[in-house]
């Protein structure tokens, strides 16, 4: 047991948590490289190391992977205080091969790389598609932070002529020269509706770290939403698997939106959900109508007197009615069953169905519910 023990001590000795190893930075200029205050590391390293995100062989370790902000040059250095030297029949040790590496004068002399771009502004954000000249080299330059940020990231095909790719630059000077520095983007995919429509299906959307909570993917995510709300051939505007932040982000931007249309004016709001806020989110803002209900509820909240208790009655019963829908097809599929299942199967579909454990659930539902909108309204009275 003792020499289980000491071997497991020496294990962990050359065990590393890639997410805390692996050191990432936007550089822009050439002292970046050396300031531990522009370094940041990965959410997510399980795709280049394995669900236990973590790489045996080495004490110390750090993956230094360092992008020019303009047009994301990479340097890429192994550093580490010891390598293991003794053989582990049980642990393979990790050998790490850089695919990309430039010597670090080669890189300081890209950190300086100029865009193409135009407008005199602080932030911009470009529409652009794989035929602009150099953007195919830069966007798989881009598209390798996806690994590090996204759980369930994966490269799309970027020869296909449906994808539009939006980027979001910084504008900063240098010795009075006009530089980028790259802050985030999206892609988006253009599926076929028939018969003569589309509807935009946002895939990608991430903001770099050393951007993110300034309002950055609002600020896309509205621009975007904005521009295929021009187009009329657009059915409306959908996300591929949202995640939990997407979610509130473009909660928060629908209901911004939303705020200037008149159907979802203080008036009609106190008069319940309506086929003309339907009608209008979808033909003017390109929403559908899960996401109009979804607003209308948020700004019926903002108008109701919680602490008035028939108000807050009204509010609730209406939001616990849409939540009552999945309960309701139980209730139908047990209808079903009645007629065709034997009564011990019967009994066992039912002890599944309790009605208190539904009404709990919905409870819990609405008040989830409740939170997520008053942290949509918050950021809104920000604003």
């Amino acid at each position: 047991m003792a020499a289980v023990n000491d071997m497991e001590k020496k294990l962990a000795e050359y065990k590393c948590d890639t997410n805390e190893a692996v050191c990432l930075k936007l550089v822009r200029f050439p002292e970046d490289i050396d300031d531990e205050s522009t370094t940041f590391h990965p959410e997510y390293s399980h795709q280049l190391f394995g669900d236990d995100e973590v790489a045996f062989g080495y004490k110390g370790l750090q993956i230094q992977l360092y992008y020019s902000a303009g047009n994301l040059s990479s340097l890429f250095k192994v550093k580490y205080t010891a390598r293991v030297t003794d053989t582990f029949d049980c642990v393979e040790v990790c050998h790490i091969i850089s695919l990309i590496v430039l010597t670090c004068t080669v890189f300081i002399s890209t950190i300086f790389g100029r865009l193409s771009l135009r407008e005199d502004l602080t932030y911009q954000i470009h529409k652009v598609d794989i035929s602009c000249p150099g953007f195919r080299e830069y966007h798989e330059r881009l598209q390798t932070f996806l690994m590090w940020f996204i759980e369930t990231a994966s490269f799309i095909d970027v020869d296909d002529d449906r994808w539009d790719f939006f980027l979001v630059f910084e504008k900063y000077n240098k010795d009075g020269e006009t530089l980028y520095a790259t802050v985030g983007y999206m892609t988006v995919y253009n599926y076929y509706v028939y018969p003569d429509k589309t509807r935009p299906r946002v895939s990608q959307m991430l903001v770099l770290p050393p951007f993110q909570g300034e309002g950055h993917g609002a600020q896309l995510l509205e621009t975007v939403h904005r521009y295929y709300c021009t187009s009329a051939k657009v059915q409306d505007i959908t996300a591929e698997d949202p995640s939990e932040n997407y979610v509130k982000l473009r909660d928060f931007v629908l209901v911004k939106l939303c705020l200037t249309l008149p159907s979802f004016s203080s008036e009609k709001l106190s008069q319940g959900f309506s086929e003309e806020m339907v009608s209008e989110a979808r033909e003017k803002l390109k929403i559908n109508k899960k996401h109009a209900r979804r607003v209308y509820e948020i700004l019926r909240l903002r108008n109701t007197d919680m602490s008035d208790e028939e108000k807050a009655k009204e509010f609730r019963l209406e939001v616990k009615k849409r939540l009552y829908g999945p309960y309701r097809k139980n209730q139908r599929e047990l209808t079903k069953m009645q007629k065709c299942l034997r009564p011990e199967e019967l009994a066992s579909q039912i002890s599944q169905m309790d009605t208190r454990l539904q009404h709990e659930e919905l409870e819990k539902s609405y008040q989830d519910v409740l939170a997520e909108y008053r942290r949509v309204l918050e950021r809104l009275a920000q604003a």
